[in-house]
Parts: structure tokens; sequence; C-alpha cells
């Protein structure tokens, strides 16, 4: 009987994190919080007037079938830092894709910098991540994704994944930027072209949108590049972004906190600081 094969649904995680921000007697105060399934958050304290928020899934990663979700409401006139505890792993899927969905409102005045820590892609993983941040007339966002392709220290070599990865920034609920990524066999099969990977083992991304925000390209641009990195910038119109290419995910982590301090103009997440020399 042990030799039938396995047409049984499997487990699957299915988790959801919520967190509200508002000002309380001039301090930017907990509001709201709500968490359900694998999805938790945590509120270290930390000095001067920024809270941060902490995001984990306490599955340990995500497979093919789970289901994750973290919403954030930043109300007038709040500075919010976010982040993730660890490294989020996509694991080996044989049921379909992982989803995942980060949704962010910020308020007139407010600020929100999203600055999750990496995603790890295993060989045979498949996710689709959706990440909307919608911003009032005068607010502002940071935000930032790193991808590390398979496991270095396990010699992994990344030949079959799929990562469907949209992001959109609206503005008064108009887009102002919006990006799909793809990143699959084919890819894989030609990462040495330098249309696609050129090589890299590693890729980060970081957004600024903010009044002035074209005009951090050129500086950006001007520092010293963490040695093994490419980086490449753009601004126009309130908008800045950056893009990292590097040979493996310590080099791509150094060069993106590099560029995140100087975007946001304070220290990285605590957190942050448990995954490497920063």
């Amino acid at each position: 009987m042990f030799d039938l094969p396995q047409s049984h649904a499997l487990q699957r995680s299915k988790g959801r994190a919520f967190a509200a921000f508002g000002l309380r007697q001039g301090r930017a105060r907990l509001v709201d919080l709500a968490q359900a399934g694998s999805a938790k958050l945590m509120l270290p304290r930390v000095q001067g007037d920024v809270p941060e928020v902490v995001f984990l899934n306490t599955s340990g990663g995500l497979t093919g079938g789970d289901r994750l979700s973290f919403d954030l409401t930043v109300g007038e006139g709040v500075r919010l830092s976010a982040s993730t505890q660890t490294a989020e792993r996509a694991y080996a899927s044989t049921q379909g894709a992982a989803q995942m969905h980060i949704h962010a409102t910020v308020a007139a005045g407010g600020r929100l910098d999203w600055l999750p820590q990496e995603t790890i892609l295993y060989q045979s993983s498949n996710l689709q991540r959706r990440t909307e941040i919608d911003l009032a007339d005068t607010a502002a966002c940071l935000t930032c994704e790193s991808l590390v392709l398979g496991r270095a220290a396990m010699g992994e070599v990344l030949t079959h994944a799929r990562l469907l990865d949209h992001r959109v920034i609206r503005r008064a609920g108009r887009p102002v930027w919006s990006e799909t990524f793809l990143l699959d066999d084919t890819v894989l099969h030609h990462r040495d072209s330098p249309a696609l990977l050129a090589g890299a083992n590693a890729l980060g991304l970081v957004a600024l949108v903010a009044q002035g925000a074209e005009d951090a390209a050129a500086p950006l641009l001007a520092q010293a590049s963490v040695a093994g990195a490419q980086v490449a910038a753009s601004g126009w119109d309130g908008r800045c972004l950056v893009r990292v290419l590097a040979p493996d995910g310590l080099t791509l982590r150094k060069q993106m906190a590099q560029i995140i301090k100087t975007l946001s103009a304070r220290p990285l997440p605590r957190v942050w600081l448990s995954g490497g020399t920063l």
C-alpha cells in the first residue's frame, strides 16, 4: 500500500498580520493590530520617534499553496519603519505557487520605509508576490526588494524556479510606479546574458517615492560601490529607482544597506544587523 501515489492534499500555511499607527499626543502610536495563522508581528522598543514593525512567518518559509499577507496603515504625519525578522525562503513546490501579498496605506504627511530582508529562492520553488503601496498626495515611501538565487552555502545552483513579482505604488489612487518581474527557467538558463542577470546570483531594487526624490540618483552613483556589486540609478518626477546586481547574497546585502541608509537618512532596522556584517 505504501507504493501507491500520494494524491491527498498536503496541509498548507495561511497567515495575515496587520498594524495601524496614528499620532497620539504628538507621537506615533499603535492604534490597531491583528494577526492570524502563521503571520505575526513584533514591535521592538526603539529610541526616537520612528516606531518599527517587524513581520515574521512562523511556518519558516513558503511552498506551493501557502498564503501570507502583511498589511500596514500609516496615519497622518506618522513615519514608520517596517521590516521582516529574517530572510523569507521560497521552498520547492509540488502543488502550484505560494502566494504573498503586502499592502500599505500612507496618509497625508506620512512616510513608510518598507525594508524587508532577502527572499531566497530554493531549487524548484514557485512564488507569486504582490506589493501595493497607496500614498496620499503628500505622503512618501521608501521600499526595497532583495533576491538571492539559491543557497550558496549548500552549493546549490538555481536552474529551475519561478517568481512572479508585481510591485505598484499609487498616489491619490493613480499609479506612479508599477513593475512586474518574472524569473523562470528561461531566464535562469540564460543568466549570463547582459540583458538578463549578467551572471549575478543576487539582485536588488530600492525605490524612493517622495518630493525631490529624483535628486538622489546622481549622488548615489557617485558613491563608492561595494566590491563586486553593480549599481544603476535613475531619477525623475519625484521618483528614484536603484538596481543592484551582485555575485552573492552578502555582497548584495552590504550594497543594499549602503543605499538604504543614504536614502532614508536613518540607521537600518535593527533586525538587519543579525543577517551579516553591515
